[in-house]
């Protein structure tokens, strides 16, 4: 599929964690992109916005997410947006719908899983041949966690385990998916080894110069067990990224 002169990939979630890396990956390809955000002026949960955006587009890449643990606010925001871009992408004969997933989600099951859950669904069933890349969490988790998780000096990290991987090696691969044929299940993505994430939370503390008390706390419910538990690690068929964690905090706290 890929042609710089013809192809034209719309990325829902643009702006975002991931969807950044996803668009300067195409971009140093030569491939045209399109941004569905809201800044961008398209609404993807109304899907204001959105009629004749898609025209012209080979493949859309759905890297969208909701800051929420309420399963029933995540299960309506995915199911939503799904469903928005997959009838906008049939609508306009996008060939190919390509999503972020997160692996064990079928595991994890609730707060923000359970959403991802619906949103698989939905792309396996829908009108759009489809990719789905399962990934692991990312290293960006840590330094979102150390300002989320705050109660006065305190900062609070989930007891879990973790393989994360850097959010650019995502959005590499989730451009690559975009540019090729629809493949249904992609090999799941993983960092290249096992963290701790209450570890990766006092690392990057200690090197943004932080001083505060980072505390490990089990989370609660089933996800909470499943994250203890190892159930969010990557299967031995993953495909495994190349940068660690203390690689990208190097990186980006501009110790290197």
């Amino acid at each position: 599929m890929e042609n710089s002169t013809s192809t034209r990939v719309a990325v829902a979630g643009g702006t975002g964690t991931v969807g950044r890396h996803v668009l300067q990956s195409l971009a140093d390809r030569g491939i045209e992109t399109v941004v569905l955000t809201r800044s961008s002026g398209v609404d993807l949960l109304t899907g204001a916005g959105l009629t004749g955006v898609l025209a012209g587009v080979s493949a859309v890449v759905d890297v969208t997410s909701v800051a929420s643990t309420s399963s029933a606010r995540s299960r309506d925001f995915f199911g939503t947006v799904t469903r928005t871009l997959l009838e906008a992408g049939r609508a306009a004969g996008v060939r190919h719908h390509v999503a972020l997933s997160i692996v064990g989600v079928d595991r994890g099951r609730t707060g923000h899983y359970a959403g991802k859950l619906v949103q698989e669904r939905l792309v396996e069933d829908g009108p759009v041949p489809w990719t789905i890349l399962r990934a692991t969490q990312f290293h960006e988790l840590a330094a979102q966690m150390h300002q989320a998780l705050r109660v006065g000096p305190v900062h609070l990290a989930p007891r879990m385990r973790s393989q994360p991987v850097a959010a650019a090696e995502v959005g590499r691969r989730l451009a690559e998916l975009a540019l090729g044929d629809p493949a249904g299940r992609a090999r799941e993505l993983a960092g290249p080894h096992e963290e701790s994430m209450l570890a990766m939370v006092r690392a990057y503390d200690r090197a943004t110069g932080g001083r505060g008390r980072v505390v490990g706390v089990p989370l609660p419910g089933p996800l909470g067990r499943a994250m203890r538990r190892g159930d969010l690690l990557p299967g031995p068929e993953a495909e495994l990224g190349t940068e660690t964690f203390d690689q990208w905090l190097r990186r980006t706290s501009g110790r290197d």
